[in-house]
């Protein structure tokens, strides 16, 4: 078995990287590290990068289909990595997930429905149904003991009949939960009894940590199975984002007609040539290093956790089961949120993802983006350490 090198630190300056090239613009600073954009500071893979100089070999980059393989390739991966049994038939490609997110709610809802969403979570869950005309209702996930839990009983008081949707972060982010099949069951029950359709983003299903499985919203139950769809890509998993590689999967074939003649009648159903060949490479080549690099986030979220614990114990490290990303709870810095974030980035000369624009329950926490190098890391708290200190002798 190859083995694969995390620890080299790969040069991203002057390639449009949005995490590295654009920091003066949104942190008003270039000499900072970059620990925000959730991509990984990781190479691509060599099998996907192997597969995609291989298809270039083939000078004619013209229209293109999916093909059998790239679909053989999907269903494999779910049912091996997930135990989630899908059809060819149930499948099809989006752009990404976010542009997915919009379609849906274009396709399963009307202007001025109202969308439900499950903060602090993903920015775009709060900002998508807006732009797209929708109203949005929250249903605050309740933060208890390091790990977050949706609240039933506010959710079922919310529900009228506006309320036609609901955008599941599956694993969570910010915060890393993996939800159960217990939760995912009473949230099917909710939503099918009140007519309230379910769209589940899953983009860090691959990513968990420490043994765990991953459990699909729509396999938990035939309420699930009938009432939601899910949007899914391997670009979070093999650091592939820039390449537009997402799919969706709907088990319902009603739910899937509708979205397919959605995205047919809007010139949206076809894909690119390097998605397919990217995600087909992925799936059917990619178990080991993503055996390899889950147990190298695994050490740096050990890591952070750690060496938090023993220098900076005011932040705390809300434990992620899934993904490369870490919620970082701040309450007992005792600053205010403009405070907050000019302390990351003015005195620890750090970028982070302000905790504020993942909407109520974001206050006083920020969010570290632990998929690079564990030197850079190192540097990083250190940075943080020295920062911290600094601040806290002026008080």
């Amino acid at each position: 078995m190859k083995k694969y090198n995390f620890d080299e630190i790969i040069n991203r300056h002057g390639t449009n990287c949005l995490k590295q090239d654009a920091l003066k613009d949104f942190f008003g600073r270039e000499d900072l590290i970059p620990l925000w954009v959730a991509d990984m500071d990781f190479k691509t893979p060599d099998f996907i990068m192997e597969a995609i100089r291989k298809r270039c070999e083939h000078e004619v980059l013209a229209y293109t289909f999916s093909g059998d393989k790239y679909h053989n390739a999907i269903i494999n991966w779910l049912k091996h990595k997930h135990n989630w049994t899908v059809e060819k038939s149930m499948l099809g490609f989006i752009p990404g997930v976010v542009p997915g997110l919009a379609m849906c709610i274009n396709c399963f809802t009307n202007m001025n429905d109202t969308v439900i969403v499950q903060p602090p979570v993903y920015p775009p869950f709060l900002h998508v149904p807006e732009k797209c005309g929708r109203k949005v209702v929250l249903n605050p996930l309740l933060l208890g003991n390091g790990q977050f839990n949706m609240d039933f009983n506010q959710l079922e008081s919310i529900c009228d009949n506006r309320c036609k949707m609901l955008i599941l972060c599956n694993p969570h982010n910010p915060g890393g939960r993996m939800w159960s099949k217990k939760e995912l069951i009473m949230l099917a029950d909710i939503c099918y009894e009140k007519n309230i359709f379910v769209v589940s983003d899953e983009i860090h299903a691959d990513l968990a940590l420490a043994g765990r499985m991953h459990i699909p919203f729509a396999s938990v139950s035939e309420k699930a199975n009938s009432n939601s769809i899910t949007l899914m890509a391997p670009s979070k998993t093999f650091n592939i984002a820039g390449l537009g590689s997402s799919f969706y999967v709907a088990t319902n074939s009603d739910v899937k007609k509708k979205f397919s003649d959605y995205l047919a009648n809007n010139a949206l159903d076809h894909g690119h040539i390097f998605a397919f060949t990217a995600t087909q490479a992925a799936y059917e080549n990619g178990e080991d290093w993503l055996n390899q690099l889950t147990d190298y986030v695994q050490k740096n979220v050990r890591f952070v956790d750690n060496f938090l614990k023993s220098n900076i114990p005011q932040i705390k490290a809300i434990i992620p089961e899934a993904s490369f990303l870490i919620w970082l709870d701040c309450r007992e810095l005792k600053m205010t949120q403009p405070e907050l974030v000019s302390f990351f980035i003015n005195e620890a000369r750090l970028a982070l993802n302000d905790g504020i624009t993942f909407g109520i329950g974001g206050e006083d926490f920020m969010r570290l983006n632990i998929g690079c190098p564990q030197s850079v890391l190192e540097k990083a708290m250190l940075q943080l350490k020295e920062a911290y200190y600094k601040v806290k002798g002026k008080r």
